[in-house]
């Protein structure tokens, strides 16, 4: 692997004052969203701040959701932190998908599944207050016409 090769596969980092001038704040802004936990940036050995690509995209979002949407950070702390739960949600669900489809691909070729002639199946509410219930009917004891 070459240098080059090295220097595109590795994290992009920003400085403070670069983020701050790209996006128009000021650098205690920056801080601020820090210390508030909308923002956690990378530190450098010698504790110098560092904003990932990552990091410049949910910046944006803050930006959007304050400017924008008049959202004040306690509402974007709470915006964040769901979008950040239902991220979690979704990546938990995509492993779970993969888990089943994995396994149940190696159960698939052995299983066999019946299912019930329609006209055995009857919809029929239990109570007015209820959803309807589904009641498969056995076909030996059915009613001939």
């Amino acid at each position: 692997m070459t240098t080059r090769d090295r220097k595109q596969t590795k994290t992009r980092r920003y400085s403070i004052g670069v983020v701050a001038e790209t996006f128009g704040i000021h650098e205690q802004t920056l801080r601020m969203y820090e210390r508030e936990g909308l923002l956690i940036p990378s530190r450098s050995a010698r504790n110098t701040r560092y904003y990932t690509d990552a990091d410049l995209e949910r910046l944006k979002c803050i930006l959007n959701l304050t400017r924008e949407m008049g959202v004040n950070l306690a509402g974007v702390q709470v915006i964040l932190g769901m979008r950040d739960r239902m991220e979690e949600m979704h990546q938990n669900m995509m492993a779970l998908l993969d888990y089943i489809r994995e396994h149940m691909a190696e159960h698939a070729a052995h299983a066999l599944v019946r299912m019930p002639p329609m006209h055995l199946v009857q919809m029929e509410p239990l109570a007015p207050e209820r959803s309807p219930a589904v009641q498969v009917l056995d076909a030996s004891r059915r009613r001939q016409p």
